[in-house]
């Protein structure tokens, strides 16, 4: 197994001597491999996403939270506070490969926040991040199939009353169903997620169907 090391950034903002932003952010790095190619490529990928979106949030969320808070001053609002978290979460690491999902919450005023959730798989021997394609060499309708399996399940979970899909999910499934939006989470199971509001209410948080693979590679 590698050995995977947890890293974060924090820290708050102030604008005239109140704090009107915070943020942590996680990121992985590997310290041991065998790999040392794939291992040096998936800790320089992974850190520089992570000061990427520091960088974002020092700049434009910043500029954006001083302008809520002038808005909210000059007319008796209270003070509200940015927030960002981004977190990740091992989901399969074994041999030469690695799977994670990162969730990413903001919030920016109204009722909640939301989140954002993308997902990396990697091929430390090859040094590089796997299409979904990688598990279906000799399926050339393998999208089909996954769209058919997710269907049965949502159709399932509505039956049982499980969870809660908007009425035109089969539609929703077909036009927001994204390639990259998959992690392993076992040999010969992935999981196909959703962001939020795609084919469900914010209640539903991000959907995930759990997919056999026909034979592990």
């Amino acid at each position: 197994m590698n050995q995977i090391e947890k890293k974060i950034i924090k820290g708050e903002l102030k604008y005239k001597n109140t704090v009107i932003l915070t943020y942590k952010i996680e990121y992985p790095q590997m310290i041991f491999s065998k790999y040392t190619r794939g291992k040096e490529i998936f800790n320089n990928y992974n850190k520089k996403k992570a000061f990427e979106l520091e960088q974002y949030v020092k700049t434009d969320l910043y500029e954006n939270a001083k302008e809520v808070y002038e808005y909210n001053k000059a007319n008796g609002y209270p003070v509200m506070v940015y927030e960002v978290i981004s977190e990740y979460h091992i989901t399969y690491n074994e041999g030469f490969i690695v799977s994670l999902y990162q969730d990413e919450y903001q919030f920016t005023g109204g009722a909640h926040g939301n989140t954002i959730r993308t997902s990396q798989n990697w091929n430390l021997k090859e040094a590089s991040i796997m299409p979904l394609s990688y598990f279906f060499p000799n399926n050339p309708y393998y999208i089909i199939d996954i769209l058919k399996e997710i269907n049965n399940q949502i159709k399932t979970q509505i039956e049982e009353g499980t969870n809660q899909y908007f009425e035109n999910y089969c539609e929703l499934v077909l036009e927001t169903f994204n390639l990259n939006s998959y992690y392993i989470t076992q040999k010969a199971i992935i999981a196909i997620y959703f962001q939020q509001y795609d084919i469900a209410p914010y209640s539903s948080g991000i959907p995930v169907f759990l997919i056999n693979i026909p034979s592990a590679r």
